[in-house]
């Protein structure tokens, strides 16, 4: 059924998707998450080799625990038992067909705004795998890059430091601090402003609330 909020959705989704496709990424929207994962499955064929990165959102939308039902290979950082395993997972993962993930804000004219720690995330969605397909709720909407920076730091942040068990300002205030403390998570910055490969990055909007 209808409502306002769903309209208003969908008509800022088709906004996105259209300014999406100016920066050469393809758009689409899913109404809930049971459709955009469904959505996601269909785009990867079976045999693909699929890797993904720190994200609640595809946890959330149920696409982890899909996946291990298809038959994909699995790239999983999380398998690694040491530093050696972990850095040739990585290895591995630039090379898939593959990479999932959130995006942390996405601007209304088709900006992605995402902040990172190690920089593994943002460095896949900028080169290496084949294919990146990324899902956001709509509430990682925002009007412009300046506030979707914001956004970041001020309402992505700080509860990611809490999960990690990070010792930052943020953690303790809620509040970004602009620190430089040893285990800050706010250490590459990155704005997607145009895809140089045409098609590689698919952006599935989810008209639910997703992730932080």
């Amino acid at each position: 059924m209808s409502t306002p909020k769903t309209t208003f959705y969908e008509n800022q989704a088709a906004t996105i998707i259209k300014n999406l496709a100016k920066r050469n990424m393809e758009g689409h929207y899913c109404p809930d998450a049971a459709s955009a994962v469904q959505l996601a499955l269909s785009l990867m064929p079976e045999g693909s080799v699929i890797s993904w990165g720190g994200s609640m959102t595809l946890g959330e939308i149920g696409l982890m625990d899909a996946l291990k039902e298809h038959p994909y290979t699995l790239i999983d950082r999380a398998t690694a038992q040491t530093p050696e395993e972990r850095r040739e997972i990585y290895a591995r993962t630039v090379m898939a067909d593959y990479y999932l993930m959130s995006t942390n804000a996405i601007t209304l004219d088709g900006q992605l705004v995402n902040i990172d720690g190690t920089g593994n995330r943002v460095a896949c969605l900028i080169h290496g795998p084949s294919h990146v397909l990324i899902l956001a709720g709509m509430n990682k909407v925002c009007p412009d890059v300046e506030s979707a920076i914001k956004r970041v730091k001020n309402c992505a942040t700080p509860p990611n430091t809490v999960r990690l068990n990070c010792k930052t300002p943020c953690a303790i205030t809620g509040i970004c601090g602009d620190c430089l403390s040893p285990e800050t998570i706010c250490c590459q910055e990155v704005i997607t402003r145009y895809s140089k490969v045409p098609g590689r990055i698919t952006v599935i909007l989810i008209g639910e609330t997703y992730g932080y």
